[in-house]
């Protein structure tokens, strides 16, 4: 009797799709059976194993999408962001073999403006305190065609240090913003703003600081602000931006907020969080949480986060740093609601539409 209760055990085990553990005593104690993640239009983070500051920009139903390569300026066009990594990039630009924007091509970004294509973007000739943000121009409707015209250096205030520009059109003004040292011996960084009289001339005046390294959770490494991001919604923009030392783990992203009807260019209309809204890190490969853009879904109804990690602790400011994204929504204020970095085990769900 014994014998034939094993054996109707094991086949109940085999039929049921159930794991079996004998014990010391001979006896079968069945384990629930392994069930499989539902994939089916999912995706896990990283799309791209490496891209550190990215950036997209959208049109007719295209992404577009650009990160820091330090020797050139790629493009990568696809309809389907979840997979980025399956696209080839077109090489839209290469630096001068010498000069003042030769060398450390950092942090491209391309904004549409009266039907035209710009790409800001960050270099220098070699020596880091030359840093400084250069600008290109293309008529053509599809920015990975057409030639790339050399708008030259774009003259900010100052012409202090300079990196990670990055451009808002609001209420018909183009606002400019970046990163950059008080004085050219380096230090702490900070966020600046001005305002353009079209996309490569800035209008008269001086820089505008609107961020410093305030908190603790800015300091981590040394004091930075950096990689200035807009971000619009109704009455309200935000800056987001990356703070701390890329170099650490605790690189996060802060947020500044303002009036879309205020005066932008005063420090004084910026409100900033007393503590990072996204970040610095998740479990499960996702570390040094920065440099991000936004961008809708296919379907217009959601809204994106796309940034940079690190798979691993300890990992810098290099080339481990790859793409990741997620989507995000509103609070009742008008503010984003980031959540927290997803681990790079978690199964998303594709963006509507793809």
């Amino acid at each position: 009797m014994k014998n034939a209760l094993f054996s109707t055990l094991i086949l109940l085990c085999f039929i049921g799709g159930y794991s079996c553990k004998t014990t010391n005593n001979g006896s079968v104690t069945p384990t629930p059976p392994v069930v499989a993640v539902d994939t089916v239009g999912k995706f896990k983070n990283p799309i791209l194993p490496v891209g550190p500051d990215p950036w997209v920009a959208q049109r007719d139903g295209f992404y577009y999408v650009m990160h820091t390569t330090g020797n050139s300026i790629r493009i990568y066009k696809t309809r389907t962001m979840s997979r980025l990594s399956s696209v080839q990039p077109v090489t839209v630009w290469t630096p001068p073999a010498t000069g003042s924007n030769s060398r450390n091509i950092w942090a491209p970004e391309l904004h549409s403006v009266n039907g035209k294509w710009y790409i800001y973007y960050t270099a220098d000739d070699g020596v880091d305190r030359n840093h400084r943000m250069f600008v290109l121009e293309n008529t053509s409707a599809d920015p990975t065609t057409g030639t790339w015209a050399e708008r030259g250096q774009l003259n900010l205030p100052d012409n202090k240090w300079a990196i990670d520009g990055t451009l808002l059109n609001l209420n018909n003004q183009l606002y400019f913003a970046w990163s950059g040292w008080d004085n050219d011996l380096g230090g702490a960084q900070y966020i600046y703003m001005t305002r353009l009289i079209n996309p490569y001339t800035v209008a008269t005046g001086t820089r505008v600081r609107v961020s410093s390294p305030d908190y603790s959770w800015e300091k981590q490494g040394f004091g930075v602000n950096e990689g200035p991001e807009f971000l619009v919604n109704g009455g309200k923009v935000f800056l987001i931006y990356s703070a701390s030392y890329c170099a650490t783990d605790l690189y996060a992203l802060g947020q500044l907020s303002a009036d879309t009807t205020s005066n932008l260019l005063n420090a004084v209309s910026w409100v900033k969080s007393p503590t990072p809204v996204f970040g610095p890190y998740a479990s499960g490969g996702t570390y040094g949480v920065g440099h991000n853009g936004f961008f809708k879904s296919v379907s217009g109804t959601e809204n994106w986060i796309i940034y940079h990690a690190n798979p691993a602790p300890g990992q810098g400011c290099a080339d481990f740093r790859s793409i990741r994204m997620q989507p995000f929504t509103f609070k009742a204020d008008g503010s984003p609601d980031f959540g927290a970095p997803d681990p790079a085990t978690t199964y998303l769900k594709r963006p509507a539409g793809e």
